[in-house]
């Protein structure tokens, strides 16, 4: 995973950038965060699944775990990034002593995780480096551990205008659902469900209460692979 030095160039203006293309949506960053954890909650009550132990995995400048913390009450959560800067940015930002942040290369994984968390990270890394950021994901979690992977749903109209806005996301290759379900299980991971999410701009939000019955159909921005680690 060598795409440090491009994310270090950007993670100053990440959120501003990102805020920018968005204003087509008529929402700002953090309405889409704080709709993919919710998500994740509802889908993790379904389990009856209570972590305490997370992974940020490609955690930026860190402003998704706070909200991983909350939903969840977990204990710790560990963000790890592959950019030195936004991990910097990271270690700045207000949060308890339970969020830590450290490079990719300075955390082992060690089998200690209950959930692990990611999003619009894979679409940065390589093909050929895809695999092993799977494997370390896996080697993070214990037994029986999940993983939600949140990808940008390129069939969607919405999602390519907000990365064609984005300098940062210039040479991503998005995944569709079935490849990342295909990265996955080839890593190992049993599949538990796919959603999708973001149906319905600011304009047309008299029927985002339908969303949760659309969750099933490819219709939304962007999806999350819900995964397990036999255990």
């Amino acid at each position: 995973m060598n795409e440090h030095a491009a994310f270090d160039r950007f993670a100053d203006e990440y959120d501003a950038e990102l805020e920018a293309a968005l204003e087509v949506s008529g929402e700002d960053r953090a309405y889409f965060a704080k709709g993919r954890v919710s998500l994740l909650g509802r889908c993790l009550d379904d389990l009856r699944d209570s972590p305490k132990r997370g992974l940020d995995f490609g955690c930026g400048v860190g402003t998704t775990a706070p909200l991983l913390r909350e939903q969840f009450g977990l204990d710790q959560i560990i963000g790890v990034d592959v950019s030195p800067r936004s991990i910097k940015l990271a270690q700045r930002q207000s949060c308890p002593g339970n969020c830590r942040f450290s490079l990719i290369n300075e955390y082992e994984p060690d089998g200690t995780i209950d959930l692990a968390y990611c999003n619009g990270v894979f679409h940065h890394i390589p093909l050929s480096e895809r695999e092993a950021a799977v494997g370390y994901v896996y080697r993070a979690l214990r037994s029986a551990g999940l993983f939600a992977l949140w990808e940008n749903h390129s069939w969607n109209p919405g999602t390519r205008y907000v990365m064609s806005k984005c300098s940062f996301d210039k040479d991503a290759i998005p995944l569709t659902p079935s490849e990342t379900r295909g990265l996955l299980s080839d890593g190992g991971f049993q599949i538990l469900r796919t959603d999708f999410a973001f149906i319905f701009p600011r304009a047309l939000k008299v029927l985002r209460p339908l969303e949760k019955q659309l969750q099933k159909l490819p219709l939304g921005a962007q999806y999350q692979v819900l995964a397990r680690k036999p255990g």
